[in-house]
């Protein structure tokens, strides 16, 4: 280690000229870090150099290591915010014993000698919700790099680097206890040109076969820890209400307990039938085992239900159970359980594995489903089989930071399923499906327009791959 302490101290005094040939790669770099990162978390980077990545994320309190003494003494000079400090370590040796909300391995997996060890010794600066952001440059372009190292446009290199593959380090990701939660490579263009970087960054990346030559290679992992909830765990039951009043009943005796309290929470939209005097009338005459809340709903729209119960909901754990039951309540506890235990952090229910009733969906309404399904998959970089079931549960704390995230998006989403999802895959959660049997309405129609709807929902999607996908890189904040 002694010989890379020494190269990346004389980096530390003669890179001024590649770094500035650099500087739209590295720009593009801290973009699509802050898109992922919110400002105000606590963020430890490995290999942290001059600081300026640590700097740029706006950290609530920043931790730069890097081996090089001549670096962190750089770093410290350029940055002297006071919620940022930079110290001498080496990985293979050092452990931090503190926890935080990021870590970032920014390109530095080439210069380990040992990646296992290395991945190991992170572990301790890991709680639940800790996300790993792992950068290193594609093999693909190292014939490219070669030829910049002899015009001077990349740093020289130490002979002992090596070029590891995002599958091996997937690989040694999970063989330390770490989820892989998304994958991506970026840049394909790693310079600024006006239109043409959007073009090739933003879009042609994204694409089958072109994004397999971005030059970066990022992987997103969490820790495969004990479950966050320890003990008695509450949940919150939220039941959009719009001309629903024949299953009202059913939904109180139906609803399973689920943890140390269930709290129902009926929420009224705009029935045009006597759904909200049901509501009251049931919700007085209860007896069971849930608390229950009833209101009825600011605005209009799916969407403005769901948040106006989440509200007031008290619970650890929030779900929503659409009013008309098709997916079933006895279904809930495979969600609960999913969330409760840390396997996943969004659990989005999927109808379209087990046969359904005959009357429970349209062919049409199958094709659009699998359309969007696959749709939001490539945006989410997640796979999903059902975007639309009614039935998504997540933790409290999760939503609350899910409504900062998506403010980005604006009022778009009169459904509520598309939020959800965008919310927590721009959060980086590991979202999975949990299945359902879905089964015919027992009472009312639906208040679903296959193609009035079906429209909404294709503008949405587009919306989504422009905000989320294509974009992400250059709108992000």
């Amino acid at each position: 280690m002694d010989n890379l302490k020494t190269h990346f101290n004389w980096v530390a005094e003669n890179d001024t000229r590649p770094r500035q040939w650099q500087r739209g790669f590295r720009a593009q770099t801290r973009e699509f870090l802050r898109f992922h990162i919110q400002e105000g978390m606590r963020v430890l980077e490995w290999g942290c150099g001059p600081g300026d990545l640590l700097a740029a994320l706006k950290p609530s309190r920043g931790l730069g290591i890097d081996l090089s003494p001549k670096m962190v003494e750089r770093a410290k000079a350029a940055h002297p915010d006071k919620n940022l400090e930079f110290r001498e370590g080496d990985l293979h040796e050092m452990e931090v014993d503190e926890k935080f909300d990021v870590i970032i391995l920014d390109y530095l997996p080439g210069y380990l000698q040992d990646i296992h060890q290395c991945v190991a010794n992170l572990r301790t600066a890991c709680h639940p919700r800790t996300r790993i952001y792992v950068l290193s440059l594609n093999h693909a372009w190292k014939p490219l790099l070669e030829l910049g190292k002899l015009c001077g446009l990349v740093t020289k290199q130490p002979k002992d680097c090596n070029w590891i593959s995002s599958v091996d380090l997937c690989n040694i990701l999970e063989l330390n206890s770490f989820e892989v939660v998304e994958q991506s490579t970026e840049q394909i263009l790693p310079f600024r040109l006006p239109i043409f970087s959007a073009i090739f960054n933003n879009f042609l990346a994204r694409l089958p076969l072109f994004r397999h030559f971005g030059m970066s290679e990022v992987v997103v992992s969490r820790p495969i820890a004990k479950p966050e909830l320890q003990g008695d765990v509450s949940c919150s039951v939220v039941v959009p209400a719009r001309n629903e009043s024949g299953n009202i009943r059913a939904a109180l005796e139906r609803i399973p307990v689920l943890g140390k309290q269930t709290e129902v929470i009926f929420v009224e939209g705009n029935s045009a039938d006597d759904t909200w005097e049901v509501i009251q009338r049931e919700a007085e005459a209860y007896n069971g085992p849930h608390k229950i809340k009833y209101l009825q709903q600011p605005g209009k729209g799916k969407w403005d239900a769901v948040h106006a119960g989440f509200e007031v909901a008290e619970g650890d754990v929030l779900v929503i159970q659409d009013g008309d039951l098709t997916a079933p309540p006895e279904d809930l506890p495979k969600f609960f359980e999913a969330i409760k235990e840390g396997h996943c952090e969004f659990a989005n229910g999927c109808r379209l594995v087990y046969p359904m009733e005959s009357e429970a969906m349209r062919f049409l309404n199958l094709l659009g489903n699998k359309f969007f399904a696959m749709s939001l998959s490539f945006v989410l970089g997640q796979n999903l089989k059902d975007s639309l079931c009614g039935t998504k549960m997540m933790l409290r704390s999760d939503y609350e930071r899910l409504l900062a995230r998506i403010e980005v998006l604006g009022d778009f989403d009169p459904f509520g399923d598309f939020n959800l999802l965008f919310g927590s895959s721009m959060l980086d959660l590991r979202i999975r499906d949990v299945l359902v049997r879905y089964r015919d309405r027992q009472y009312g129609d639906t208040n679903i327009s296959r193609f009035r709807h079906g429209f909404i929902l294709l503008q949405m999607t587009w919306f989504g791959m422009r905000k989320v996908k294509f974009f992400s890189v250059t709108k992000g904040k």
